[in-house]
């Protein structure tokens, strides 16, 4: 890519600037004039097509050598493009996916473009803090015993938070009951480049591994990988996700993003000096904060749940409720006040992320931390998450659902009808509610009671939630009888 942006080249093929500073001074202004020389399109010689191997394979195939896989793919709109490619695939192989209840919306998405059938395994929730961790072998096992026709396992390690699920214990289950492991990894993407940090899913067993390289492996924003494990079911997957990736992958891919991953490659392959200083500076944040006695670790007590092996050192969750202030106001003054921008806020707790590499200025973060004021009693109560009522019925496959006639009604008309949306209450994130399943009076009772605690509700109409979508009645009466 280097040597074609600086080539002498009289560029009259695309991207519009041509690569071109000067004739375009904006895109230079605000980026810079090498963006646009690197800004390289697909079908370029010495890139991407000749010699044999080209250097975009090469880097491919570097990055299955790194993370261990059999062959890795680049991505250039996220984890949610893996997700949608691995479940294409899962749809090949069956009708139902068994799938982590906290899954992320793109398999939920995913579902809705395979036509898939979905079986759900729960992971533990945290009510306290408003997470939640991973699943069990135990759990995993019912659930596949519980749908013999399942095409897959899809499970989610590392979570949000940073708490590690058994992948090995996970992989041996799924594949003795003759399934693929699918694991969205998306928070992982530097595990096992350094001893401190955990193994990864493809080193314990996983077919399929969703990698958001960008999050902490330190790619461009929306690169992704897809890693294809070397397990039992490779040489039936591969060909799956080649012709799945001509459906989803764009034809006009960012030279710039699939560069930015090889390069996060190379830091990461060889940056474990720089790795170790990170998890140094996570440390010694933590070491800080229980010092000084106002808040708490929220990962000390992680390896307490059963579904919990490991917890990513990268990531720093900071219990804020028991220092008398919700996460989600602690947020918001840090980013007004302090110019702090946490990943995620719930309203008991903050987790900090800290990039393969990176090293932030702990004094300040510490300092800052402490100087939020109490606003609450130190035991948190206030602040405590509501507890996650259990889904409704399943009417309707996610497919049918969203693809349904719909009409919009209010909360309490809402009740026992069946939503053509996924609802998510932030904080916790996770779904609870998907098309084709239907909206309880105790779901519609927990979401207006986020919405009292500072949170919101990821598909209903409106920020205030006074209604839902839902599939209409006479619709929804055809399809239940039909099935």
């Amino acid at each position: 890519m280097r040597a074609y942006g600086e080539g002498p080249w009289i560029r009259v093929h695309v991207p519009g600037h041509m690569g071109d500073p000067k004739r375009h001074p904006l895109l230079a202004e605000w980026f810079g004039d090498r963006v646009l020389e690197l800004d390289v399109p697909p079908l370029i010689e010495g890139v991407d097509i000749t010699p044999d191997p080209t250097p975009i394979t090469q880097a491919q195939a570097l990055a299955a050598h790194a993370w261990g896989a059999a062959r890795t793919w680049f991505l250039t709109n996220g984890g949610s493009q893996a997700n949608h490619l691995a479940v294409m695939c899962a749809r090949q192989l069956g009708e139902t996916l068994v799938v982590q209840r906290s899954v992320h919306s793109s398999v939920v998405d995913a579902l809705v473009l395979a036509g898939l059938h979905s079986a759900f395994v729960h992971p533990s929730v945290d009510d306290h803090l408003g997470i939640a961790h991973g699943v069990t072998a135990a759990d995993l096992s019912a659930a596949l015993d519980a749908n013999p026709d399942a095409a897959a396992a899809h499970l989610i390690t590392p979570s949000y938070f940073g708490s590690v699920s058994d992948v090995a214990a996970l992989a041996e289950v799924a594949h003795d009951h003759g399934v693929p492991l699918i694991v969205d990894e998306a928070w992982g993407a530097h595990f096992g480049f350094h001893p401190a940090l955990p193994a990864n899913a493809l080193s314990k067993g996983a077919d399929l591994v969703c990698s958001s390289t960008h999050k902490l492996g330190g790619s461009l924003t929306q690169s992704a990988m897809l890693h294809l494990g070397a397990g039992p079911f490779a040489k039936q997957l591969e060909p799956m996700v080649v012709r799945g990736l001509h459906t989803v992958q764009s034809t006009s891919t960012s030279g710039i993003l699939l560069a930015s991953l090889d390069l996060a490659r190379r830091q990461l392959a060889t940056g474990q000096a720089g790795i170790g200083e990170s998890v140094v500076v996570a440390d010694e944040i933590r070491a800080r904060i229980r010092a000084r006695g106002r808040f708490r670790i929220a990962s000390d007590d992680f390896l307490e749940f059963p579904d919990v092996v490991a917890v990513d050192p990268l990531r720093v969750a900071i219990d804020t409720s028991a220092g008398g202030i919700s996460g989600v106001r602690a947020s918001k003054l840090l980013i007004n006040e302090h110019k702090i921008h946490v990943e995620v806020a719930t309203g008991a707790a903050i987790v900090m992320v800290i990039g393969a590499g990176s090293a932030p200025d702990v004094d300040r973060i510490v300092d800052a931390l402490h100087a939020l004021p109490e606003e609450g009693d130190s035991t948190g109560a206030e602040h405590t998450a509501l507890k996650v009522p259990p889904p409704g019925e399943s009417r309707m496959t996610v497919r049918q659902a969203f693809f349904s006639p719909v009409e919009v009604v209010g909360v309490e008309a809402a009740v026992g009808r069946v939503s053509a949306d996924t609802l998510a209450a932030y904080p916790p994130g996770i779904p609870n509610v998907l098309p084709g399943e239907v909206i309880t009076a105790e779901l519609v009772d927990f979401f207006r009671g986020t919405t009292a605690h500072g949170g919101y509700v990821r598909g209903a109409v409106d920020r205030a939630v006074t209604g839902f979508r839902v599939v209409s009645d006479q619709h929804s009466d055809q399809i239940w009888k039909e099935s």
